[in-house]
């Protein structure tokens, strides 16, 4: 036995090709029941998941722009689609590249703080119709807003008559239609995280006399920062890709989002703007893989620790 250890440490690599200190190598029918499924799963999983990638980006340097002529991926390169994309007057692509990334950065930024004081309040308080309020907030997340959104149009342009600035037209509304939802699941996930912050801190700031504001943001934000970048970064994908209310909302070209405006490439004449649409929605990935490259190192272990309930 302790040659046989010794010769593990020596040679590890070749230890795990073996089934144990006889030294016999296994059978491929044996490892690859073991292990050997997981990489053509993997593999096949990682084409399924590629694949539309490379199709879109191959359609945008095709300059035929028709579909058909996109089947053969990367056949021809041209950067024209990219030119068109930014030179069409009555389709402002700039313009509603930046008014994607305003709307979702604010909305993004006020959900992550809403929902840190709703978590923190359920988190470090006790008060009556606590725990109904947080079933509460998870039950009416179930509903999605899409089913309201004859009602959001109503409510807008009852609002836009009162106040111009938050009817119908305004992205301003539209951020806050948006933040109408932003507690529920993310306060309960958020719930999870705080849990795990030791309350011991907390008591301990209150005999050097802190109070609760003074614990929240000197304290608990900076102990509970991968639960925000997930929150934050789950509200920015959402807000980005959100269509149906954007497209209610918002009426005037000038003012529409990324997801509004690249709808009127194929809605009419799906055959002629196919490569135009697709260099514009490669270029509006392009923020969303960089937020999630940067904050990929709070993901895990923020989705994690946030499936823990207190």
């Amino acid at each position: 036995m302790a040659a046989a250890l010794a010769a593990q440490e020596k040679d590890p690599i070749r230890w795990e090709e073996t089934d144990g200190p006889s030294g016999s190598r296994r059978s491929f029918g044996k490892w690859f029941k073991e292990n050997g499924w997981r990489h053509i799963v993997g593999v096949l999983a990682s084409a399924f998941s590629l694949f539309p990638l490379l199709y879109v980006l191959s359609a945008s340097f095709d300059p035929t722009g028709t579909m058909a002529s996109s089947n053969s991926l990367f056949s021809s390169f041209s950067l024209q689609n990219y030119v068109d994309l930014f030179n069409d007057e009555a389709r402002p692509y700039a313009k509603w590249f930046m008014n994607t990334m305003i709307i979702g950065i604010v909305t993004s930024v006020s959900t992550v703080f809403l929902g840190a004081l709703a978590a923190y309040a359920f988190s470090r308080m006790r008060f009556a119709g606590r725990r109904v309020g947080l079933l509460t907030l998870l039950l009416v997340q179930m509903f999605p807003q899409l089913l309201a959104v004859v009602a959001i149009f109503l409510l807008l342009t009852y609002i836009g008559d009162i106040v111009p600035v938050l009817g119908i037209g305004s992205q301003l509304g539209l951020i806050l239609v948006y933040l109408g939802g932003a507690l529920g699941v993310n306060t309960y996930l958020m719930y999870g995280f705080f849990n795990t912050i030791p309350q011991s801190l907390d008591e301990a700031a209150k005999l050097d006399g802190a109070s609760h504001v003074q614990i929240f943001f000197q304290i608990i934000l900076r102990l509970v920062t991968p639960i925000l970048a997930v929150v934050a970064l789950l509200s920015f994908i959402s807000t980005v890709s959100e269509f149906v209310i954007a497209s209610v909302v918002l009426t005037d070209p000038g003012t529409q989002t990324l997801a509004v405006g690249l709808f009127g490439y194929v809605s009419e004449t799906r055959s002629e703007n196919w490569g135009v649409f697709a260099a514009g929605a490669v270029l509006a990935a392009l923020p969303v893989m960089a937020l999630f490259l940067f904050l990929q190192k709070y993901i895990v272990s923020g989705l994690t620790a946030g499936g823990v309930k207190g």
